[in-house]
């Protein structure tokens, strides 16, 4: 299968948008998981982007980027893994596989576009000093392009020509390679989880994981299910939290209101 031009349009702009949308707008299009989705829409195999962009959006769960830090994008990630998926029917584990290296890679570029980007920052300084209130608002927007093509330029040459290559891929290299990049695939949203659970307090709320960890591998419960019993879980663990904090200010109220033997305005006769 093979993509129509306006498939690769589309991915392509979407990729434009979406780290645009993840330092602007904040409608959800930064997010794997919305934009595999929105990938796999625009293939005709929606099912196919959800997993995995929710499989990427697992491996980004403990990750941040804080103080101008560049991390893998993992965003543009599902878009290009969804595509290749998709035209190569080679199944979500390859994509995944294939997700993470361009998810490093635009590491890379993102350093390049706020490289780029202080160009306008610069003429933004020196508008501020001139009060040019038009050329701030100018300069301001002309920055999201180095952003934007700093995604849709490797997207669209890896949608354009890159087709063959993942063909290439797919026949030449051996069955244990390919068979390694699944396996590695599989295992890498493990990571994410485990990187999110080294930020929790996991030693608090160890029944929690254990009953989670029950229902998921022994009864089959599926990841809806789980998170409707963990919603209800937490719902019971808060209104518990409510009810000691309402009876510790009761208790902390009457102690300060009692004084030796006495109550406060109480005397012995």
């Amino acid at each position: 299968m093979e993509l129509t031009m306006i498939q690769i349009l589309l991915l392509t702009v979407l990729s434009f948008v979406s780290i645009i949308d993840g330092i602007s707008f904040g409608i959800g299009t930064q997010f794997p998981m919305i934009s595999g989705a929105i990938s796999g829409l625009i293939v005709g195999d929606i099912k196919l982007g959800l997993l995995i962009g929710a499989t990427l959006q697992l491996m980004v769960l403990g990750v941040g980027t804080y103080g101008g830090a560049s991390i893998p994008d993992f965003t543009t990630g599902a878009i290009i893994g969804t595509a290749f998926a998709y035209t190569s029917n080679q199944g979500t584990e390859f994509a995944i596989a294939l997700a993470v290296p361009v998810g490093l890679l635009m590491v890379q570029l993102d350093i390049l576009a706020r490289f780029t980007n202080t160009y306008f920052l610069h003429r933004v300084d020196g508008a501020i000093e001139n009060l040019n209130y038009k050329s701030i608002s100018t300069n301001v927007l002309l920055g999201i392009i180095p952003w934007g093509l700093s995604r849709a330029i490797p997207v669209l040459i890896m949608l354009l020509f890159g087709q063959n290559v993942v063909n290439i891929i797919i026949n030449k290299f051996p069955d244990w390679l390919m068979g390694g990049l699944k396996v590695a695939g599989g295992l890498l949203p493990v990571v994410g989880i485990a990187v999110l659970l080294r930020y929790l307090p996991i030693k608090r709320f160890i029944p929690f994981l254990m009953v989670g960890f029950f229902f998921t591998a022994f009864l089959d419960v599926s990841m809806l299910g789980v998170s409707i019993l963990g919603l209800a879980m937490a719902l019971i663990y808060f209104k518990t939290q409510i009810k000691e904090v309402q009876s510790d200010r009761i208790h902390e109220q009457s102690s300060n209101n009692y004084k030796g033997d006495y109550y406060e305005g109480e005397y012995e006769e």
